[in-house]
């Protein structure tokens, strides 16, 4: 069965449009309190969001959705999205719900929910809750409508639990730090943990007035941490997104160091110290090549999934793996985290970058990318992957690149965008590829 309102990362869309209106917003509540009124327990959801305007109008519509339905809500405000799983799991809540776009402008918004273990649902309980919305809302009786409260600890909560994510013999004293929070979620969180663990903290991309989230900041434009980190001499530039789920990095020479960077790095440090499970680490089909190559010869392996955190994830689950992500910043270590989580990755990274004692140019630079090109063309409905022109297009590629590069062809789960990435040795061959399938594809489109 095909989902309606949930895509790879919750529900998304442009606010006060369908599906991102109040209205659905009070429905999903309904529908997602209905689906979690397990038991005779007094039910509680976590709920969170990040800094958008229209974040005050989704947690109210979400708010009177859950307690008409016998609910209780706690509000925790501005968190980020690994904040609200973690607590989620914490306080023993039936559901987690964190209200975002992630790296979305200002204008969209999200409802991301996640399960009593602090883990986002599954297809099987996206497509119950779906169900749900089409039929008419099981209202509580008048004595048994939820309450709702504000939860003033959580940040405290949660810095504590990042904190903890290190040793406790690790310090960041000495470190100069650039920290851009996309004028999101972490906006205070995240500086307080570099900073309680002795880092000294420049920030950018911490004045949210509910329009400037992820504009020209956070890890989508790091233009403004890259001249901040060279000009301040610090020695790492760390770049989060506006729900903080993802981690961009940059050196101190200003070079932007990516996702398959950094999972190669943690990989490889957690193998040396006995702690990675799996013999291996988990990354998308949008992962370098180089990054395959590089875990090869250190004799670990790279599982590849589907684009998407979640999916990462059950492939994690599946293989007993406790380190993935995605080339966009998503990072998820399940030692310590039940999602991606950008304050947390970081915390690796910088640990890493101390007890060294090399710069973060040398440290952070494990492979040579090979040549990848990935370009978007945005369509207005129907499927141009469907047309036959594309099909056949996309088949001659596949055969051009059979053993010297790979070929993803995707189309966007958040937006109506067709991805087109190719990547091999010669780069050449892999930007005439992209080019020769995207005009196909904007023919089709």
């Amino acid at each position: 069965m095909t989902k309606k309102f949930f895509g790879t990362d919750g529900i998304r869309g442009l606010t006060n449009q369908h599906p991102m209106t109040a209205e659905i917003a009070m429905k999903v509540g309904q529908a997602a309190g209905r689906h979690f009124l397990r038991g005779d327990h007094r039910h509680r959801v976590v709920v969170g969001k990040d800094t958008r305007l229209s974040g005050y109008m989704m947690e109210n519509a979400l708010v009177a959705g859950f307690t008409s339905v016998g609910m209780d809500v706690v509000q925790v405000g501005p968190m980020p999205t690994p904040a609200v799983a973690m607590l989620t799991r914490s306080m023993r809540a039936d559901l987690g719900v964190m209200i975002s776009a992630s790296h979305n402008p200002y204008h969209d918004n999200g409802i991301k929910l996640f399960g009593p273990d602090g883990f986002k649902l599954s297809d099987e309980d996206e497509l119950k809750i779906e169900s749900y919305l089409d039929e008419p809302s099981k209202l509580a009786a008048a004595s048994d409508i939820g309450r709702a409260r504000r939860f003033e600890d959580a940040r405290g909560r949660y810095i504590h639990a990042v904190k903890m994510s290190l040793p406790d013999h690790i310090r960041l004293d000495g470190l100069k730090v650039v920290v851009d929070c996309a004028n999101g979620a972490a906006y205070q969180v995240a500086p307080s943990a570099f900073w309680e663990l002795g880092a000294e903290v420049i920030t950018i991309g911490v004045d949210p007035n509910g329009k400037n989230i992820n504009d020209k900041c956070g890890s989508t434009d790091v233009a403004a941490l890259q001249e901040s980190v060279v000009a301040s001499g610090a020695h790492i530039g760390i770049a989060l997104d506006g729900d903080a789920d993802r981690l961009i990095v940059v050196d101190e020479k200003g070079k932007i160091v990516d996702g398959d960077q950094l999972m190669a790095l943690i990989g490889w440090s957690w193998s040396r110290n006995g702690l990675l499970t799996g013999d291996g680490i988990v990354a998308t089909v949008m992962s370098n090549l180089g990054l395959e190559r590089f875990l090869n010869s250190q004799k670990l392996d790279l599982v590849r999934s589907k684009v998407g955190d979640r999916y990462v994830l059950e492939e994690m689950k599946k293989g007993g793996f406790n380190v993935g992500g995605e080339q966009s910043g998503h990072m998820i270590l399940l030692d310590h985290a039940t999602t991606g989580d950008g304050t947390i990755a970081a915390l690796q990274v910088m640990a890493e970058l101390v007890e060294s004692g090399k710069p973060a140019s040398e440290l952070l630079h494990l492979f040579d990318p090979v040549p990848q090109l990935l370009k978007n063309v945005r369509y207005s409905g129907g499927d141009p992957l469907a047309d036959e022109k594309v099909i056949s297009v996309i088949a001659e590629a596949e055969k051009e690149l059979d053993g010297v590069g790979r070929l993803v062809i995707r189309a966007s789960g958040t937006e109506p965008l067709i991805r087109v990435m190719a990547e091999g040795d010669n780069s050449d061959q892999v930007n005439t590829v992209v080019d020769r399938i995207c005009s196909v594809v904007e023919e089709a489109a």
